[in-house]
């Protein structure tokens, strides 16, 4: 009985409470899922860039190894080539080295890879390693939690593999790409907390931005998002990103809202 108290508190804490103003919607945190759970997401993307609305769906599964590393797993499938069909899939890897704890506030910070494949053509001059490109990227989280507000600075750079069969002949297509974001969280209910069965309300802002280093290209979007959490197990997002500055044509997240479920069972891994 003890032992189970113990783990519920911890639950409390770390997933109903403390973090969840981290559970971005566009973006990944420094913080970790707890160790030995498993979670599994469904996300729909609807784009509005095209003559006519295009969707992608993106299924995945995330392992909580350890407090310092975890992973997801994610397939793509969209209607984007004029029939829904799977285009591929992600390996996305994030291991914590460093984190910073004090009463009602911590700092976070994370280094994350991904490797991607894609059989989509290559229409975009963006670099989008979730559906639309084959390529790796690596690179740095950083994540500090301030009692109910949660903000959170990434720094990726991706390489796209070269693919003669998918390559549309005369479409330029860059090979890297910077990327880098800023998001902020905040928790608005409940005001004080209880217990960890209590519904958690967030708020997100996000800036979400690109630039091709071999053109100078570049845009920045801006992307609100509200979330639900319920029981510190099923999390409900909905966001929306839009482009606010920026140069760069033919790219598909330009317009696009998303809508995600996702389902965390704890101490699944033995």
């Amino acid at each position: 009985m003890k032992k189970l108290l113990f783990v519920v508190l911890v639950l409390a804490g770390t997933v109903g409470h403390v973090v969840a103003q981290e559970l971005y919607v566009f973006t990944e945190p420094a913080s970790n899922m707890p160790t030995k759970s498993i979670g599994v997401r469904l996300t729909n993307e609807g784009m509005f860039n095209n003559p006519d609305f295009v969707s992608r769906t993106i299924p995945e599964v995330m392992f909580g190894f350890n407090k310092n590393l975890m992973a997801h797993a994610q397939a793509f499938l969209s209607d984007m080539d004029g029939k829904y069909r799977l285009e591929g899939g992600s390996l996305y890897v994030k291991y914590r080295f460093l984190s910073i704890d004090e009463a009602q506030s911590h700092f976070r910070a994370a280094a994350f890879g991904r490797i991607s494949t894609s059989k989509r053509p290559t229409y975009t001059r963006d670099i989008n390693l979730e559906g639309d490109n084959s390529g790796v990227q690596g690179g740095l989280i950083f994540t500090q939690l301030l009692h109910k507000l949660a903000l959170s600075a990434t720094l990726g750079y991706a390489h796209a593999f070269k693919d003669s069969e998918s390559q549309i002949a005369g479409m330029p297509r860059p090979n890297n790409m910077l990327s880098y974001s800023l998001s902020s969280g905040y928790l608005l209910f409940p005001l004080v907390y209880k217990n960890y069965k209590e519904p958690n309300f967030n708020f997100y802002f996000e800036m979400l931005g690109k630039t091709d280093p071999s053109s100078g290209q570049s845009y920045l979007d801006l992307a609100p998002a509200v979330q639900l959490i319920l029981n510190s197990r099923t999390r409900i997002d909905l966001g929306y990103r839009f482009q606010a500055t920026g140069n760069m044509v033919n790219r598909y997240t330009k317009n696009m809202y998303l809508l995600r479920a996702e389902f965390n069972f704890f101490n699944a891994l033995k």
